[in-house]
């Protein structure tokens, strides 16, 4: 789009985040980044909190110091929740996975039901994660 000969970019005023990152075809992508950088993030925070170092945890989780250094990337979504809920267990922790509505009033997105104003059900997972759904 032109005005008096410039190129005028989209105005995105007004719009969400959430919005513009659909609308570029982004957000899952996003999301998943995102959520894997906490985690990352929260795994090793409590791994310096229990002066727990990278060689310690890898042989906890009978694994690589490579595979322990792809668990704690933050760009790296690819690791198992598998993964993640071993971490944590080995850190005395568990890992709390819940779905929520993303839009107020709406039970329903993309097909999936999706309790609302209940509260969670908590169904124990056999590797120390707690789902929430």
């Amino acid at each position: 789009m032109k005005k008096n000969g410039k190129k005028i970019a989209f105005d995105h005023s007004g719009s969400s985040f959430d919005s513009f990152l659909e609308e570029e075809g982004i957000r899952e992508e996003v999301e998943a980044v995102a959520i894997k950088r906490v985690l990352a993030w929260q795994l090793s925070q409590e791994m310096q909190q229990q002066k727990k170092t990278k060689q310690a945890m890898a042989r906890d989780l009978q694994t690589s110091r490579s595979q322990l250094d792809r668990l704690l990337d933050p760009g790296n979504v690819s690791v198992s929740l598998h993964t993640m809920a071993r971490a944590a267990r080995v850190l005395g922790k568990s890992l709390v996975i819940r779905m929520r509505d993303r839009k107020p009033g709406g039970a329903k997105h993309h097909g999936a039901a999706i309790r609302s104003k209940e509260q969670p059900i908590k169904r124990p997972h056999r590797h120390g994660a707690e789902i929430e759904l």
